[in-house]
């Protein structure tokens, strides 16, 4: 092979890897699982400490208020639990905390309530900055990188939501004729908007996660729903799809013609919280409450959520030009996207790399006896019988305080190899399973391996939310008046016609 082709197969490589990082957001159901899995770590510690939380981070905590002040005067840390000392002002914050967590968990309105849900982390945890057991670290991470993923494409509220309005789209310009019919106005509303309702309430159950355990969002091709929605022109809600790089942008069915505008279908609910977020934001900059750089890192995420808002509702309606500004926005968003993926992988490697070679300069780790004096401490021995019993076996102790720091330390370079990858995901995972059990540490646990199932495999991830939903649909059975359904009968067939010969 000659210099000339050798420059030609790079440059084919080089563009095939600029349309993948552009024309698509990488790793939807990695993304998910780890929004998932730190949304529920957050929300469950929260809720656990609900009768701690004045100790904890609220006025009667050992860390006072003048203390934090003073702490973040000199770190420029942000914390809104510093705009007023009043308990009820911290019960608020607090509450707020706590909803959007569910929000993160749920993927409802993904765009603003992972906004909220960095603001209660860093509020909380930066009021009372030693409060925590390790996972926080991880936690205050992950909560500003997820601002800035496209994190709700699959197992999402957003999701489901973006195929109900992209199967409305499709029906209407399958069958403008009805649709328009069924407009406002109209004689015949009612009757043909009870037959699409009908069509919707059984379509829905074959993209969200029903009671029969029918396939979720999760089942489809990464991205299919947003991409799907994208593609034909319509909003996927909070949470946009992908959508490939010159890939053709119609119009879409008219609106005239029955189908609704983009965003008009589940953007109230995300225009109230933007709009909530945005005079809180003015007000709190007027008080002095933001330093210079966290007011213009708030201010430039309103701008961009409202200016990408403000896009997808113009390109519905406008012309090529429009949509073509649209799909240079979806670009953008896919690079910071992917390009914040890319950190996380780098981000849990790091993590990993550190603890493991820290870990090896220490004596007890070095003899492989560390493992022995947490689980004879009164601390980390939520069952005391069962730590005493596996601190008393020496060659058990041996061989994972040895497997933890080898663990640690071959992860990263195991990523050159799949099946390794694999195999040493599995040991942590199971690793992070017992510190839960054993040392008494779920939520500490819990973020370390949400921040792992960032290198899952996505037929894994596909496989679990097949075998989820079929699990719900199986407990959903279970309840009374939700049993299996009574099959419809079969129509006739049609009389055939009589032949007439002449």
């Amino acid at each position: 092979m000659g210099v000339h082709g050798l420059r030609v197969r790079i440059e084919r490589c080089v563009s095939r890897g600029l349309t993948r990082v552009t024309a698509q957001a990488l790793g939807p159901y990695q993304t998910a699982i780890v929004r998932i899995g730190f949304g529920a770590a957050w929300f469950f510690f929260l809720l656990r400490e609900w009768p701690h939380r004045q100790e904890l981070y609220g006025p009667d905590s050992p860390w006072s208020w003048g203390l934090a002040e003073r702490l973040i005067e000199t770190n420029d840390a942000f914390s809104v639990l510093m705009w007023s000392s009043s308990d009820n002002w911290f019960q608020l914050v607090y509450v707020v905390a706590l909803a959007a967590a569910a929000a993160v968990l749920l993927g409802w309105h993904t765009r603003a309530a992972t906004v909220l849900f960095m603001v209660g982390v860093l509020s909380l945890q930066n009021r009372s900055v030693f409060m925590g057991d390790g996972g926080d670290n991880v936690i205050h991470l992950m909560s500003m990188y997820l601002v800035f993923t496209r994190c709700a494409q699959v197992w999402s509220l957003d999701a489901r939501r973006a195929a109900r309005a992209l199967r409305r789209r499709e029906a209407a310009a399958d069958h403008p004729e009805e649709f328009r019919a069924a407009q406002p106005g109209t004689d015949a509303e009612t009757s043909a908007g009870e037959r699409s309702a009908g069509e919707r309430s059984v379509g829905a159950s074959s993209v969200g996660a029903s009671s029969n355990g029918e396939l979720s969002n999760g089942d489809l091709p990464a991205g299919e729903v947003a991409g799907a929605a994208a593609r034909a022109g319509g909003s996927t809600g909070d949470e946009a799809g992908p959508r490939p790089a010159g890939a053709a942008s119609g119009p879409g069915p008219a609106p005239g013609a029955g189908a609704r505008p983009a965003g008009t279908d589940a953007g109230v609910g995300g225009v109230v919280l933007w709009t909530v977020f945005g005079a809180v934001l003015l007000g709190s900059t007027v008080a002095g409450g933001f330093t210079v750089g966290w007011a213009l890192f708030y201010w430039g995420l309103w701008a961009v959520h409202g200016m990408w808002w403000s896009v997808q509702r113009a390109a519905a309606r406008g012309g090529a030009a429009v949509r073509e500004l649209r799909d240079v926005c979806d670009i953008l968003a896919n690079l910071v996207h992917n390009g914040v993926l890319l950190v996380i992988m780098i981000e849990v490697c790091l993590v990993y790399s550190t603890a493991g070679w820290f870990k090896i300069q220490g004596t007890r780790w070095q003899d492989g006896t560390a493992v022995y004096y947490p689980m004879n401490l009164d601390y980390f021995t939520p069952w005391p019988d069962l730590s005493h019993l596996l601190a008393a076996n020496g060659v058990m102790v041996f061989l994972v305080t040895y497997g933890t720091v080898a663990t640690q330390v071959a992860f990263p370079f195991t990523l050159l190899n799949r099946r390794a990858k694999n195999v040493l995901l599995a040991f942590m995972i199971a690793e992070h399973v017992s510190i839960a059990v054993l040392l008494g540490l779920p939520f500490f646990s819990l973020a370390m391996i949400a921040a792992d199932a960032v290198f899952l495999p996505t037929v894994f991830l596909m496989w679990l939310g097949r075998s989820t939903a079929a699990l719900g649909g199986r407990a959903g059975g279970l309840l009374p008046g939700r049993g299996r359904r009574v099959p419809l009968p079969e129509p006739e067939p049609a009389a055939e016609v009589p032949k007439v010969s002449v």
